[in-house]
């Protein structure tokens, strides 16, 4: 007996018993719960065959399923119930060679890819659905999103460039594939799910959208329209909130290292923001919110601006670091962060990553980058909308700002990674 080719046999019936069981519910014509394990032990059994006689067995078992293909089409146009579409076909290949890969102890992938063929297979609606619902803008969005991570990134040289050797132009515009990536995959989720849910995921996703462009359209609609002045309020202050969760999400995702070291005090102040925005969305919960008025944040325009910001905000504080000592960079941060959160954070993480600047002092450039963004959000709110929305949002900014400058002042120096194994 070859008790390890009967257990092949074995999960190659049961992988292909499971895409068969969904094809039998979908009343596939050409595929269903018996021909798929068939299809799947067949490839088994031609992989099992190519370790001994050569690898022929498994393209003449492919030939002659592809014939099976043809002419069960081919019966089905004859009979007048041929279905149009190819997914049956396409899982049958992918069937088959699912049980090539059992036979040739490719067990994990080949668990991985039925999950996922079964998956895909099962949500035939969700998916259309899913693109009915992506505009051309959208669509637009995302090729931007390719062409930014997928062709422009690659061909950027991994060096150091510049005076102070800070300027490498694959990990600036890796940066940048980073941030156009988060924005843009917020944008989805609110447009899937944002008018559905109301209030909270507004704000929330409209902060790793942009918070800034979430306040400058709130304040807008605050101005048009008084009666909407404690929705804006809400989604203001949880745009702002938000951010400081984007903020731990960059941090650990360029530099996990760093997370033991920062996350204490930044955590802490995540915290008092999720109490502040609770407060307010518990004034405004049962309002429906509109869908903001903003266009997809992919624009190639908006990825170029970011990396020349990042470039700069290098710099500044290469210069400051190597000029004026680190109190400097406590101005670069607060100057940068007027506009822009991100580009200090990623900076600053790579500086502490790299051991150039200490962790103690590197939160509290993040924090001051952050808590700058908020005074610049109270100064739109109230350029654009006036003193009624600005009276509205400002207990919330006023408690964050004074809890962000008591973490500066008051923090102790020490991080979780100092801590003793339990």
């Amino acid at each position: 007996m070859y008790p390890s080719i009967v257990l092949d046999l074995l999960l190659a019936l049961g992988l292909g018993l499971l895409v068969g069981l969904q094809r039998e519910w979908s009343k596939s014509e050409i595929a269903g719960i018996r021909t798929f394990p068939l299809i799947t032990i067949l490839g088994a059994l031609a992989g099992i065959l190519a370790d001994r006689v050569g690898g022929w067995t498994v393209a003449a078992a492919l030939l002659a399923v592809t014939a099976m293909l043809v002419i069960g089409n081919l019966a089905g146009l004859r009979a007048g119930s041929a279905d149009p579409g190819l997914t049956t076909e396409a899982a049958v290949l992918v069937m088959f060679a699912v049980g090539v890969a059992v036979s040739q102890r490719l067990v994990g992938p080949a668990i991985v890819v039925t999950g996922g063929v079964a998956v895909l297979l099962q949500w035939k609606h969700e998916l259309h659905s899913f693109v009915a619902r992506i505009d051309e803008a959208e669509l637009r969005a995302l090729s931007r999103l390719v062409l930014i991570g997928l062709v422009i990134l690659p061909a950027l040289p991994n060096r150091d460039f510049g005076p102070y050797g800070v300027l490498n132009p694959f990990e600036v515009w890796l940066m940048v594939v980073l941030i156009v990536g988060i924005s843009l995959a917020a944008y989805v989720t609110y447009r899937l799910f944002g008018a559905q849910v109301g209030v909270l995921l507004t704000g929330l996703l409209g902060g790793l959208i942009s918070s800034t462009a979430t306040t400058m359209t709130y304040s807008q609609k605050a101005r048009d329209e008084s009666s909407h002045t404690g929705l804006a309020g809400a989604v203001i202050v949880l745009a702002s909130a938000s951010v400081f969760g984007r903020v731990l999400f960059e941090i650990a995702a360029v530099a996990p290292t760093v997370l033991p070291k920062v996350v204490p005090p930044l955590l802490a102040m995540t915290g008092l923001m999720a109490v502040l925005a609770w407060a307010a969305w518990a004034r405004c919960r049962h309002d429906p919110p509109p869908p903001p008025d903003q266009p997809p944040p992919s624009t190639l325009s908006s990825a170029i601006l970011f990396g020349l910001l990042y470039s700069v905000v290098l710099l500044a504080v290469a210069v400051a670091r190597q000029h004026f000592g680190q109190g400097a960079l406590y101005a670069v941060a607060a100057i940068s962060g007027l506009t822009d959160v991100d580009a200090i954070t990623l900076s600053t993480s790579r500086l502490i990553d790299s051991a150039t600047l200490p962790a103690e002092t590197g939160w509290r450039i993040i924090l001051v980058g952050a808590l700058a963004n908020l005074v610049f959000k109270a100064a739109i709110v109230f350029t654009i909308s006036g003193g009624k929305l600005l009276r509205w949002v400002l207990p919330y900014f006023a408690a964050a700002l004074a809890g962000g400058l008591a973490l500066l002042v008051f923090w102790p120096d020490f991080n979780l990674a100092s801590w003793p194994a339990p």
